[in-house]
């Protein structure tokens, strides 16, 4: 029985050990230099009493950092990646929260860490890979660890404004891989190409399957998602096929006509999520790839990553939204309404998640742990735990799952409860509209548009008289020359409310 994530690293390197694992186009690693300087750093760690606790790694987006979170975990710690692209207060608020007494750097980063109210240790990468490597301190190490055992800290934003840490336990992480390995059909002539950040959670889907397998990653610099023609020419170069990415990110490309020229000629998996994927821009790609296989992924970093798939099996109208179909393997869904039982037929709930997937909750912060990792209120019997997603959702026709929106995008305006989700779905499908975002300033009572594209705005505010009921027709219509995206490349919500919305003072 699988009870290590680095039990994958110690089969692939036996299997495939000259076989290159990670890249980014500059810098590649093989399994074999990622085992062996992996353990190196495991041993300089444990030679320095660090062991069971978080090791913050703070280097640059490159196959290096992956090696440093394998590293920890080889001496029984758990990772935090942190990166320089993060706001300096953001850096800070983590490194409080988190107080490692130890950080790995790199060359790019070294300087930055007196910038930080740190004092602990602080070691380069390129030092800790002279270590000689102990065997046995490593398998005393390993035969010392069980599967809720932590792997890593990932800091998700909280709505208080501090960063929530969200702790992910070797079983969990397992159960994930193994299922969503099958979902996307991974084998060892697997090209990943990852486009999140490594501090985020999503870049799992790349980084454990490459090793279960043998596959290949490839880490796309962060400068080919400002010129999509560039992203295209470099998922051909290294012929990759399959890939994980934010709508968003897709869209990116779809929108600006770039599939018109320049296709991802090795592209056969298309996994995307996070957001809400357009079906105008969606059927752009599936016009473009029409061999290729596209799935819709849904979950939160709370349940370990993705929790329900679909895989695209019909089409779609411009009018119709892609289900996030079903849950994964040994994962379950629970729709509870707002006494807390479960809808009935089609009606909306709140999406709440039970199983392995589930995380062990918030970094030093049990208050909130408390507040989102509940009793199952449907179970009496026993202590079961769920997650409350904060999402809405329901079941279609057809008995696939389909999100609604968040719940903290419902509002009440003119006596009516609106999803601003089902009115961005609107804008979206309109022609010319390329991407869309729908805030609403409680200040001054109004429901406010924010769109990229080539229609103006009177033209697109006709358009939405037509299309919606009145009182969900947006009150302010603004044109952006681009969409603010995250480090994610998601929409960037809270800079769109904070610094593009009218905050006018509501009339008495």
């Amino acid at each position: 029985m699988q009870i290590n994530v680095l039990d994958y690293l110690d089969n692939a390197e036996h299997k495939l050990s000259e076989k290159i694992a990670y890249s980014d186009g500059q810098v590649e690693i093989s399994f074999k230099e990622t085992y062996n300087n992996a353990r190196s750093i495991g041993t300089f760690l444990c030679e320095r009493g660090c062991y069971k606790e978080p090791v913050a790694v703070f280097m640059d987006r490159d196959p290096r950092a992956i090696v440093a979170f394998y590293g920890t975990l080889y001496a029984g710690n758990y990772y935090v990646p942190i990166d320089k692209e993060m706001p300096g207060a953001r850096i800070e608020l983590i490194l409080k929260n988190l107080n490692p007494r130890v950080i790995i750097c790199d060359e790019t980063t070294i300087d930055a860490i007196e910038d930080f109210n740190y004092s602990g240790k602080v070691y380069t990468y390129n030092e800790m890979l002279d270590t000689d490597i102990d065997n046995d301190a490593l398998i005393n190490i390993r035969q010392s660890l069980i599967d809720t055992d932590p792997v890593y800290v990932v800091f998700t934003s909280g709505s208080t404004g501090v960063p929530k840490g969200v702790v992910a336990n070797h079983r969990s992480v397992i159960d994930y891989i193994e299922t969503l390995s099958e979902v996307l059909e991974v084998d060892e002539d697997t090209i990943f190409g990852n486009q999140t950040p490594l501090y985020f959670d999503a870049c799992l889907k790349e980084l454990y399957p490459t090793l279960k397998f043998g596959a290949t990653t490839y880490l796309i610099p962060r400068k080919h998602f400002m010129f999509p023609i560039k992203l295209v020419e470099f998922l051909n170069e290294y012929n990759i096929n399959t890939i994980c990415w934010v709508s968003s990110a897709l869209v990116m490309i779809s929108a600006f006509g770039v599939l018109e020229s320049s296709v991802p000629k090795y592209l056969h998996t298309i996994a995307f999520g996070s957001e809400v994927f357009p079906i105008k821009q969606f059927n752009m790609w599936q016009k473009a790839l029409p061999d290729a296989q596209f799935i819709n992924l849904y979950g939160p970093t709370e349940a370990t990553g993705m929790s329900c798939y679909y895989k695209v099996d019909r089409q779609f109208e411009d009018d119709e939204m892609i289900p996030i179909g079903k849950p994964f393997k040994n994962t379950d869904i629970i729709l509870l309404d707002e006494d807390d039982k479960e809808v009935k037929g089609g009606d909306v709930g709140e999406i709440c998640i039970r199983g392995t997937c589930l995380t062990m909750g918030y970094y030093n912060d049990l208050d909130r742990t408390n507040e989102a990792f509940v009793q199952n209120p449907l179970n009496t019997m026993y202590p079961e735990l769920i997650y409350r997603t904060g999402d809405l959702g329901r079941y279609n026709e057809r008995g696939e799952l389909v999100f609604i929106s968040r719940k903290d995008h419902q509002i009440k305006h003119m006596g009516h409860r609106i999803e601003l989700g089902e009115i961005e779905f609107h804008v979206n499908a309109v022609k010319g509209v390329k991407s869309a975002c729908c805030i609403y300033q409680e200040e001054t009572e109004r429901i406010e548009l924010f769109y990229v594209g080539d229609i103006e705005v009177a033209d697109l505010a006709n358009i939405l008289k037509e299309k919606l009921p009145r009182y969900m027709v947006p009150n302010h219509i603004r044109k952006l020359d681009e969409m603010p995206l995250t480090a994610n490349k998601k929409i960037d919500r809270v800079f769109i409310k904070e610094n593009l919305s009218r905050k006018r003072r509501r009339r008495k």
